[in-house]
């Protein structure tokens, strides 16, 4: 039964896109713009330590590790703030006026302005991340077999956002001035990083009571279910060690390996971060589709996270020939990376969106927030991976660095693999 606009069906808010609740586009949206910002000034934010900066391959990736490691990493405690005091809607919009306040003083040319603004962002995006995320789960009754098809379409704002963000960001930082790109990507100032610390430091001192009061008061079956969001995160952690390198090792070797023209067209190293975006785009109402149609008979969340890092391991085993060409003084065709994104998008979206809905299935009510904040530090740890990576690319050779990925992820896959039946276990009949 097909139910007209602003009806319900049994009870389900229905009047939103495809059937959805209405509060997913409003949340669809909110989520583009704030990724438009983010990822415009990530795509070229290495690129622009090691030219304007001059930093050398190692500490621009030690920066760009910490700083996009940290902005996963914050939303932890963006989580704890949202179920003990904000709330998570309060959270969202505080967090987006930080975000705001930092947007504007990347634009100044002074070095503590860049480390400032970099901090801001850590912190109003350690606020919105989670519990936009979370109020997307919030739409949704628990067993609404529409939940993994309506964070599919959210996955899908986020990563238009993600696309259009660098293309004209990174064209502005490129071909006209570093520092429009900056505020075109509405980067700002903040108070530095000594008052992020301190404002950081009395939430990690708490937090090992607050851990231990918490696990204390869960029923045996909810740790079993936080075991299992646990084991998810350390994997999920290893498939953005290897997706994070797009912004990283992939963005040194698209500026200095690949041929930055294409049917005619000049292209811009900054450009290739989008590919990933434009695929989600095009792949997640396929996924979302998908989900759907298989029903009971999809994946369980552990295989589809097999499935995902098996993905990433062909991406990084298909760029190997690639690295092993242009370090013999060949600049490559751009359709290397163009294949290598394709199939990682394939694990992205057997993995994240899921991820993003498994927590909210198994996180108890309580300390969701907190949970979404867990998740989001697997993008943290990754994220730092990534950067740790890229200080390789001019040490080792690229077939080397790239085969080490792929060998990472493809074991990562086949013991994920040999873990689906426990990790079920622990789900406690959640699917």
């Amino acid at each position: 039964m097909t139910a007209a606009p602003g009806s319900a069906v049994g009870g389900r808010d229905t009047s939103g896109w495809a059937g959805h609740p209405r509060g997913l586009s409003t949340l669809f949206f909110t989520e583009m713009w704030e990724r438009f910002s983010y990822y415009g000034m990530r795509a070229f934010l290495i690129l622009y330590m090691v030219h304007a900066l001059g930093f050398d391959d190692a500490r621009a990736g030690s920066v760009y590790g910490t700083y996009t490691g940290s902005v996963w990493f914050a939303a932890i405690f963006g989580g704890i703030i949202a179920d003990r005091w904000l709330g998570h809607y309060r959270s969202v919009l505080v967090g987006g006026i930080i975000i705001a306040l930092g947007h504007f003083t990347l634009a100044f040319h002074a070095l503590p302005f860049f480390y400032a603004g970099l901090s801001f962002i850590v912190i109003g995006t350690g606020l919105l991340k989670p519990n936009v995320s979370t109020l997307v789960g919030s739409l949704y009754e628990q067993g609404d077999e529409r939940r993994d098809a309506g964070f599919s379409i959210f996955y899908m704002g986020i990563n238009l956002g993600a696309f259009i963000g660098p293309l004209i960001a990174g064209y502005l930082a490129q071909q006209v001035d570093w520092h429009l790109g900056f505020a075109c990507a509405g980067v700002g100032m903040t108070l530095g990083l000594r008052h992020v610390l301190l404002a950081v430091l009395p939430t990690l001192i708490r937090i090992p009571i607050l851990l231990w009061r918490w696990l204390m008061s869960f029923t045996a079956q909810e740790r079993k279910r936080l075991a299992a969001v646990v084991v998810f995160f350390a994997f999920a952690t290893l498939f953005w060690a290897g997706y994070e390198q797009a912004g990283s090792t992939l963005n040194l070797f698209a500026d200095r390996y690949v041929d930055l023209r294409l049917f005619g067209l000049k292209l811009y190293a900054s450009w290739f971060v989008s590919i990933q975006a434009l695929f989600v785009i095009i792949l997640a109402p396929i996924f979302a589709w998908l989900w759907v149609r298989l029903g009971s008979r999809q994946p369980s969340s552990p295989a589809k996270f097999a499935w995902a890092l098996l993905f990433m391991g062909l991406a990084f085993l298909l760029l190997m020939p690639a690295g092993r060409i242009a370090q013999g003084g060949v600049k490559v065709t751009p359709l290397w990376l163009v294949g290598a994104y394709f199939i990682e998008e394939l694990g992205e979206l057997s993995l994240s969106p899921v991820g993003l809905s498994v927590v909210t299935k198994l996180a108890p009510t309580r300390v969701v927030g907190l949970m979404m904040g867990v998740w989001f530090l697997s993008n943290a740890a990754g994220n730092k991976l990534a950067g740790w990576a890229a200080g390789f690319i001019s040490r080792m050779p690229l077939m080397s660095l790239f085969g080490a990925t792929a060998g990472t992820m493809l074991v990562a896959a086949l013991v994920m693999l040999l873990l689906i039946k426990p990790v079920r276990n622990l789900m406690g009949g959640v699917h």
